[in-house]
């Protein structure tokens, strides 16, 4: 592959992401219909005392990343070398891509742009299990919650909450012995019709059998960290904003709308949407402020999306694309 080839498709690809990473952040900061409405009701709080909120929030959102990217660095010692500043970097970078893409998938390829030459596919699977890591996290405290919130709000039938709280405690069981047992996933892969087209990639979940409780306990407390991080960062907005949740109560209904809001497999600019009319629903027992209720959902989207995926977009540019492929040896970008 020539040089110049290679420089125009590093620009090229840079330029994509970048492009679409705008895309994504104008559709849903700037081009909303309420968004004069949202950025009058932020700067209506935006003073003392409600500002402490915000400060607290804001300070709250590197935790968050840091958090997740010690995770990941658990999940991927076994193969790699990254420090705890490139894999924050790294994180900061599948931010940006996960945007705008379904279900988050393009996580995996902005992690991958920083891992060593010949380990994509286990950074991919690490990331993988960390993704369950989280989701067992986020299931496991949203039942909870979401119960908690139904028998204060809802008056579900009798047979309703012992039914579903049963479904769901199985549920989460069974993923709960998967993660610990992930290397099961091995030989039950190996059984999969038409496996001599994929034979060649599969060799990579070897990675799964080297994953015992240490690292996959120590990845399942830095995920149920970050949970109860973001979810503070959240109930934080609501006072920020004015709606008088208590705190009990308001962190049930962060659970409840982070485990309905994971049932949909969107991106995180669609998710937006879902979430803030979930927000409306749950928040609407404690405030009749619309404006508050959606501003306290989109400005947790800023701080915790918007922002870092701008920032990772900067660690973006610096990676020379073809080369963290594995398509070329030299240096530069």
């Amino acid at each position: 592959m020539k040089p110049s080839f290679k420089k125009i498709f590093n620009i090229a690809v840079k330029a994509a992401i970048a492009s679409l990473l705008l895309w994504a952040i104008y559709r849903q900061v700037f081009a909303r219909e309420n968004f004069t409405d949202l950025w009058q009701a932020f700067k209506l709080h935006f003073e003392y005392p409600d500002l402490i909120w915000l400060v607290v929030v804001v300070a709250l959102a590197p935790v968050n990343i840091a958090l997740e990217a010690l995770k990941w660095r658990e999940l991927i010692r076994g193969f790699s070398k990254l420090n705890f500043w490139r894999t924050f970097q790294a994180v900061l970078a599948g931010t940006t891509i996960a945007i705008f893409t379904p279900n988050r998938v393009g996580e995996y390829g902005g992690r991958v742009l920083f891992v060593e030459k010949g380990q994509g596919w286990k950074a991919v699977i690490a990331t993988m299990v960390g993704s369950l890591s989280q989701l067992l996290a986020l299931l496991s405290v949203g039942l909870l919650g979401a119960i908690y919130f139904s028998l204060k709000f809802l008056d579900p039938e009798p047979y309703v909450v012992p039914v579903v709280s049963f479904l769901g405690v199985s549920f989460v069981g069974l993923l709960f012995f998967t993660f610990f047992n992930i290397d099961l996933m091995v030989p039950l892969a190996k059984r999969i019709p038409q496996i001599d087209k994929i034979k060649k990639h599969l060799r990579h979940l070897t990675v799964l059998k080297h994953y015992h409780w240490k690292e996959l306990s120590g990845a399942l407390g830095y995920a149920f960290l970050r949970y109860f991080t973001y979810s503070l960062q959240y109930y934080f907005l609501l006072q920020f904003y004015d709606i008088p949740a208590p705190f009990l109560t308001g962190m049930a209904g962060v659970a409840t709308i982070f485990l309905v809001q994971a049932s949909v497999p969107l991106p995180p600019v669609m998710g937006l949407l879902a979430r803030g009319e979930i927000a409306l629903f749950v928040w609407g027992h404690f405030a009749e402020s619309q404006v508050s209720i959606l501003a306290a959902t989109f400005s947790l989207f800023v701080i915790n999306i918007a922002v870092p995926a701008l920032l990772g977009l900067v660690f973006i540019i610096q990676v020379n694309i073809l080369k963290s492929l594995g398509y070329e040896n030299g240096n530069g970008s």
